[in-house]
């Protein structure tokens, strides 16, 4: 079927227009997504996506070029379920950051934490420093530092574990809760 045709159809409210759009660039649409998202669920919910909002749009729409018009709305709604995931992802990261301070920090901030925690932070080796502030404070993922600093993955999750252990155990000798 033409693109002119199944546009009309679209013009009509028949539903037709979707299963002939599906047939004619479906493979199309799915392709453009995976190459974007590289998760074939989420691709198909973009595609699927698409068509709706094809239906919400023509009309009043009349695309000039129907295929690049599709491509364009399977683009754009691929685009926002990548930054969706990424943010979903870096919730995730955030809580496991949350969670391993949860064992080296007193669950409520007590009188003098700030300044207890700063003599703890000067008193640390520069590199144990910058891996303990890039994980917990800027909520870098330890596969980034390694990375950056040139260390296995292992390397930097022992040294951030053995440095929460040198916290928990300095607040603790100084009365704090843990």
């Amino acid at each position: 079927m033409e693109d002119r045709d199944i546009i009309e159809l679209y013009h009509a409210r028949n539903e037709r227009a979707i299963v002939e759009t599906t047939a004619k660039y479906g493979g199309v649409c799915h392709g453009v997504a995976m190459n974007i998202l590289h998760n074939r669920q989420d691709a198909e919910e973009c595609v699927n996506d698409t068509w709706v909002r094809t239906w919400e749009t023509i009309p009043p729409e009349r695309p000039n070029i129907f295929k690049a018009f599709l491509c364009r709305i399977t683009r754009n709604l691929s685009i926002d379920r990548y930054r969706q995931n990424q943010r979903r992802a870096a919730h995730v990261d955030m809580e496991l950051i949350l969670d391993e301070l949860a064992e080296c920090l007193p669950a409520e901030e007590e009188s003098g934490l700030k300044e207890c925690l700063n003599t703890f932070f000067v008193g640390l080796d520069p590199m144990d420093r910058k891996l303990f502030l890039g994980r917990y404070w800027h909520a870098c993922p330890v596969k980034i530092l390694a990375e950056m600093y040139e260390f296995s993955p292992n390397y930097v999750s022992v040294h951030l574990h053995r440095t929460r252990e040198r916290l928990r155990n300095y607040l603790t000798e100084r009365g704090y809760t843990i």
